[in-house]
Protein backbone atom coordinates (compact mmCIF):
# COMPACT_ATOMS: atom_id res chain seq x y z
CA UNK A 1 0.00 0.00 0.00
CA UNK A 2 2.79 2.45 0.93
CA UNK A 3 4.66 1.89 -2.32
CA UNK A 4 1.42 2.28 -4.29
CA UNK A 5 0.61 5.61 -2.60
CA UNK A 6 4.20 6.87 -2.96
CA UNK A 7 4.30 5.96 -6.65
CA UNK A 8 0.93 7.60 -7.22
CA UNK A 9 2.13 10.76 -5.50
CA UNK A 10 5.28 10.76 -7.65
CA UNK A 11 3.17 10.53 -10.81
CA UNK A 12 1.03 13.46 -9.66
CA UNK A 13 4.15 15.54 -8.95
CA UNK A 14 5.50 14.63 -12.39
CA UNK A 15 2.25 15.79 -14.00
CA UNK A 16 2.22 19.02 -11.98
CA UNK A 17 5.79 19.75 -13.08
CA UNK A 18 4.69 19.47 -16.71
CA UNK A 19 1.77 21.82 -16.00
CA UNK A 20 3.98 24.37 -14.24
CA UNK A 21 6.60 24.44 -16.99
CA UNK A 22 4.09 24.25 -19.84
CA UNK A 23 4.49 27.90 -20.89
CA UNK A 24 8.29 27.98 -20.67
CA UNK A 25 8.78 24.49 -22.11
CA UNK A 26 5.60 23.32 -23.89
CA UNK A 27 7.37 20.32 -25.45
CA UNK A 28 7.54 18.76 -21.97
CA UNK A 29 4.08 17.26 -22.43
CA UNK A 30 4.95 15.91 -25.87
CA UNK A 31 8.17 14.38 -24.59
CA UNK A 32 6.42 12.81 -21.59
CA UNK A 33 3.75 11.25 -23.82
CA UNK A 34 6.45 10.08 -26.23
CA UNK A 35 8.33 8.36 -23.39
CA UNK A 36 5.17 6.80 -21.94
CA UNK A 37 4.12 5.58 -25.40
CA UNK A 38 7.49 3.95 -26.07
CA UNK A 39 7.49 2.22 -22.69
CA UNK A 40 3.92 1.06 -23.21
CA UNK A 41 4.65 -0.37 -26.66
CA UNK A 42 7.78 -2.14 -25.38
CA UNK A 43 5.75 -3.59 -22.50
CA UNK A 44 3.01 -4.94 -24.75
CA UNK A 45 5.51 -6.49 -27.18
CA UNK A 46 7.40 -8.02 -24.24
CA UNK A 47 4.14 -9.39 -22.85
CA UNK A 48 3.56 -11.07 -26.21
CA UNK A 49 6.99 -12.70 -25.90
CA UNK A 50 8.33 -10.89 -28.96
CA UNK A 51 10.80 -8.46 -27.40
CA UNK A 52 13.74 -10.29 -29.00
CA UNK A 53 12.33 -9.63 -32.48
CA UNK A 54 14.04 -6.29 -33.10
CA UNK A 55 12.51 -6.29 -36.59
CA UNK A 56 9.16 -5.57 -34.92
CA UNK A 57 10.30 -3.89 -31.72
CA UNK A 58 12.48 -1.13 -33.17
CA UNK A 59 10.08 0.34 -35.78
CA UNK A 60 7.20 0.08 -33.28
CA UNK A 61 9.18 1.91 -30.60
CA UNK A 62 10.30 4.58 -33.07
CA UNK A 63 6.71 5.11 -34.24
CA UNK A 64 5.52 5.46 -30.63
CA UNK A 65 8.31 7.95 -29.90
CA UNK A 66 7.85 10.09 -33.00
CA UNK A 67 4.05 10.39 -33.27
CA UNK A 68 3.52 12.60 -30.16
CA UNK A 69 6.32 14.91 -31.32
CA UNK A 70 4.86 15.55 -34.78
CA UNK A 71 2.21 18.28 -34.80
CA UNK A 72 1.52 18.69 -38.50
CA UNK A 73 -1.40 16.43 -39.61
CA UNK A 74 0.24 15.67 -42.97
CA UNK A 75 3.45 14.51 -41.34
CA UNK A 76 1.46 12.49 -38.83
CA UNK A 77 -0.21 10.64 -41.69
CA UNK A 78 3.23 10.08 -43.19
CA UNK A 79 4.41 8.54 -39.91
CA UNK A 80 1.44 6.16 -39.90
CA UNK A 81 2.04 5.21 -43.52
CA UNK A 82 5.79 4.63 -43.16
CA UNK A 83 5.30 2.47 -40.07
CA UNK A 84 2.62 0.41 -41.84
CA UNK A 85 4.84 -0.20 -44.87
CA UNK A 86 7.85 -1.15 -42.73
CA UNK A 87 5.84 -3.64 -40.68
CA UNK A 88 4.31 -5.39 -43.69
CA UNK A 89 7.62 -5.45 -45.53
CA UNK A 90 8.99 -7.18 -42.42
CA UNK A 91 6.17 -9.72 -42.65
CA UNK A 92 7.02 -10.43 -46.30
CA UNK A 93 10.72 -10.98 -45.66
CA UNK A 94 10.42 -12.71 -42.30
CA UNK A 95 7.14 -14.61 -42.64
CA UNK A 96 8.83 -17.74 -41.33
CA UNK A 97 9.66 -15.99 -38.04
CA UNK A 98 6.20 -14.65 -37.18
CA UNK A 99 2.66 -14.86 -38.49
CA UNK A 100 0.22 -12.26 -39.75
CA UNK A 101 -1.74 -12.69 -36.53
CA UNK A 102 1.30 -11.67 -34.47
CA UNK A 103 1.97 -8.74 -36.79
CA UNK A 104 -1.67 -7.70 -36.50
CA UNK A 105 -1.58 -7.67 -32.70
CA UNK A 106 1.67 -5.69 -32.57
CA UNK A 107 0.43 -3.28 -35.24
CA UNK A 108 -2.94 -2.60 -33.61
CA UNK A 109 -1.54 -2.09 -30.12
CA UNK A 110 1.30 0.10 -31.38
CA UNK A 111 -1.23 2.30 -33.16
CA UNK A 112 -3.60 2.40 -30.20
CA UNK A 113 -1.24 3.44 -27.40
CA UNK A 114 0.48 6.56 -28.81
CA UNK A 115 -2.58 7.61 -30.85
CA UNK A 116 -4.83 7.58 -27.77
CA UNK A 117 -2.28 9.30 -25.51
CA UNK A 118 -1.47 11.87 -28.20
CA UNK A 119 -5.00 13.28 -27.80
CA UNK A 120 -3.69 14.88 -24.60
CA UNK A 121 -1.54 17.15 -26.79
CA UNK A 122 -4.62 17.93 -28.84
CA UNK A 123 -6.50 18.86 -25.66
CA UNK A 124 -3.79 21.30 -24.65
CA UNK A 125 -3.78 22.93 -28.08
CA UNK A 126 -7.57 23.05 -28.30
CA UNK A 127 -7.95 24.62 -24.87
CA UNK A 128 -5.68 27.60 -25.58
CA UNK A 129 -4.91 29.31 -22.23
CA UNK A 130 -6.80 26.65 -20.28
CA UNK A 131 -5.52 23.70 -22.32
CA UNK A 132 -3.60 22.16 -19.44
CA UNK A 133 -6.80 22.22 -17.38
CA UNK A 134 -8.32 19.93 -20.02
CA UNK A 135 -5.25 17.68 -19.87
CA UNK A 136 -5.50 17.43 -16.08
CA UNK A 137 -9.22 16.61 -16.31
CA UNK A 138 -8.59 13.85 -18.87
CA UNK A 139 -5.82 12.18 -16.87
CA UNK A 140 -7.40 12.50 -13.44
CA UNK A 141 -10.80 11.36 -14.66
CA UNK A 142 -9.13 8.03 -15.43
CA UNK A 143 -6.95 7.85 -12.33
CA UNK A 144 -9.51 9.00 -9.77
CA UNK A 145 -11.98 6.39 -10.98
CA UNK A 146 -9.25 3.80 -10.34
CA UNK A 147 -8.64 5.21 -6.85
CA UNK A 148 -12.34 5.21 -5.97
CA UNK A 149 -12.76 1.66 -7.23
CA UNK A 150 -9.66 0.48 -5.34
CA UNK A 151 -10.67 1.84 -1.94
CA UNK A 152 -14.40 1.12 -2.23
CA UNK A 153 -13.59 -2.39 -3.39
CA UNK A 154 -11.01 -2.90 -0.62
CA UNK A 155 -13.34 -1.86 2.22
CA UNK A 156 -16.81 -2.62 0.90
CA UNK A 157 -16.32 -5.08 -1.95
CA UNK A 158 -18.40 -8.26 -1.73
CA UNK A 159 -19.79 -8.90 -5.20
CA UNK A 160 -17.33 -9.77 -7.96
CA UNK A 161 -17.59 -7.74 -11.15
CA UNK A 162 -15.62 -9.84 -13.68
CA UNK A 163 -13.96 -12.64 -11.69
CA UNK A 164 -12.63 -14.45 -14.74
CA UNK A 165 -10.84 -11.33 -16.03
CA UNK A 166 -9.96 -9.37 -12.87
CA UNK A 167 -10.80 -11.26 -9.65
CA UNK A 168 -10.24 -8.24 -7.37
CA UNK A 169 -12.75 -5.95 -9.07
CA UNK A 170 -16.12 -5.67 -7.39
CA UNK A 171 -19.49 -4.06 -8.06
CA UNK A 172 -19.02 -1.93 -4.94
CA UNK A 173 -15.68 -0.77 -6.29
CA UNK A 174 -17.33 0.14 -9.59
CA UNK A 175 -19.91 2.29 -7.80
CA UNK A 176 -17.19 3.88 -5.67
CA UNK A 177 -15.25 4.78 -8.80
CA UNK A 178 -18.29 6.47 -10.34
CA UNK A 179 -19.12 8.45 -7.21
CA UNK A 180 -15.57 9.66 -6.54
CA UNK A 181 -14.86 10.50 -10.18
CA UNK A 182 -18.00 12.60 -10.63
CA UNK A 183 -17.42 14.39 -7.32
CA UNK A 184 -13.76 15.04 -8.13
CA UNK A 185 -14.55 16.47 -11.59
CA UNK A 186 -17.05 18.91 -10.07
CA UNK A 187 -14.60 19.91 -7.33
CA UNK A 188 -11.79 20.39 -9.86
CA UNK A 189 -14.12 22.60 -11.88
CA UNK A 190 -14.91 24.77 -8.89
CA UNK A 191 -11.25 25.05 -7.85
CA UNK A 192 -10.20 26.18 -11.31
CA UNK A 193 -13.22 28.45 -11.59
CA UNK A 194 -12.63 30.18 -8.26
CA UNK A 195 -8.84 30.15 -7.88
CA UNK A 196 -7.23 29.98 -11.31
CA UNK A 197 -9.85 31.88 -13.31
CA UNK A 198 -11.14 34.12 -10.49
CA UNK A 199 -14.72 33.66 -11.75
CA UNK A 200 -13.84 35.44 -15.01
CA UNK A 201 -14.95 32.50 -17.17
CA UNK A 202 -17.91 30.17 -17.12
CA UNK A 203 -17.41 26.52 -16.18
CA UNK A 204 -19.78 23.89 -17.56
CA UNK A 205 -20.45 21.62 -14.61
CA UNK A 206 -22.73 19.54 -16.84
CA UNK A 207 -19.74 18.69 -19.04
CA UNK A 208 -17.67 17.88 -15.97
CA UNK A 209 -20.44 15.62 -14.67
CA UNK A 210 -20.59 13.76 -17.99
CA UNK A 211 -16.79 13.42 -18.10
CA UNK A 212 -16.83 12.02 -14.56
CA UNK A 213 -19.64 9.61 -15.39
CA UNK A 214 -18.42 8.38 -18.78
CA UNK A 215 -14.77 8.64 -17.73
CA UNK A 216 -15.38 6.26 -14.83
CA UNK A 217 -17.07 3.76 -17.17
CA UNK A 218 -14.29 3.99 -19.77
CA UNK A 219 -11.69 3.67 -17.04
CA UNK A 220 -13.15 0.30 -16.07
CA UNK A 221 -13.35 -0.78 -19.71
CA UNK A 222 -9.71 0.15 -20.26
CA UNK A 223 -8.60 -1.59 -17.08
CA UNK A 224 -10.52 -4.77 -17.89
CA UNK A 225 -9.35 -4.74 -21.53
CA UNK A 226 -5.70 -4.66 -20.55
CA UNK A 227 -6.33 -7.16 -17.75
CA UNK A 228 -7.68 -9.50 -20.41
CA UNK A 229 -4.50 -8.96 -22.43
CA UNK A 230 -2.38 -9.76 -19.38
CA UNK A 231 -4.41 -12.87 -18.67
CA UNK A 232 -4.02 -14.09 -22.25
CA UNK A 233 -0.27 -13.44 -21.99
CA UNK A 234 -0.11 -15.23 -18.59
CA UNK A 235 1.44 -12.28 -16.74
CA UNK A 236 0.39 -10.41 -13.60
CA UNK A 237 1.69 -6.96 -14.52
CA UNK A 238 3.15 -5.38 -17.63
CA UNK A 239 6.33 -4.50 -15.75
CA UNK A 240 7.82 -3.19 -12.51
CA UNK A 241 8.58 0.40 -13.50
CA UNK A 242 6.09 1.88 -11.02
CA UNK A 243 6.31 0.23 -7.56
CA UNK A 244 2.91 -0.86 -6.30
CA UNK A 245 1.30 -0.39 -9.71
CA UNK A 246 3.36 -2.46 -12.14
CA UNK A 247 4.28 -1.22 -15.58
CA UNK A 248 3.41 1.93 -17.47
CA UNK A 249 0.40 0.24 -19.07
CA UNK A 250 -0.87 -0.83 -15.65
CA UNK A 251 -1.16 2.87 -14.79
CA UNK A 252 -2.13 4.34 -18.16
CA UNK A 253 -4.50 1.66 -19.48
CA UNK A 254 -7.51 3.68 -18.33
CA UNK A 255 -6.06 6.95 -19.67
CA UNK A 256 -5.78 5.35 -23.11
CA UNK A 257 -9.57 4.98 -23.13
CA UNK A 258 -10.59 8.15 -21.28
CA UNK A 259 -8.36 10.79 -22.93
CA UNK A 260 -9.79 10.36 -26.46
CA UNK A 261 -13.34 10.64 -25.10
CA UNK A 262 -12.53 13.90 -23.30
CA UNK A 263 -10.84 15.18 -26.47
CA UNK A 264 -13.95 14.55 -28.59
CA UNK A 265 -16.42 15.65 -25.92
CA UNK A 266 -14.96 19.11 -25.22
CA UNK A 267 -14.90 19.94 -28.91
CA UNK A 268 -18.70 20.01 -28.83
CA UNK A 269 -19.30 20.75 -25.14
CA UNK A 270 -16.40 22.86 -23.79
CA UNK A 271 -15.73 22.87 -20.08
CA UNK A 272 -14.46 26.45 -20.04
CA UNK A 273 -16.61 29.06 -21.75
CA UNK A 274 -15.01 32.46 -22.15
Amino acid sequence: MKSRVASGAALVVFLLAIVIFNRSFPMALNLAISLISVMGVVEIISALGMSKNSILLLPSAVFAAVLPLVQDPVWQQAVYYIYTVILFVSLIFYHQMFTFREIGVVYSMTLLIPTALETLVGLRSMGHNHGMFYVIIAIFSAWIADVGAFFAGSFLGKHKLCPQISPKKTVEGLVGGFVLDIAAMLVFGYIFHAIFYAYQVQISYVSLFVIGLVGAALSVIGDLSFSLIKRSCHIKDFGEVIPGHGGILDRFDSVIFVAPFVYFWVQFFPIVVI
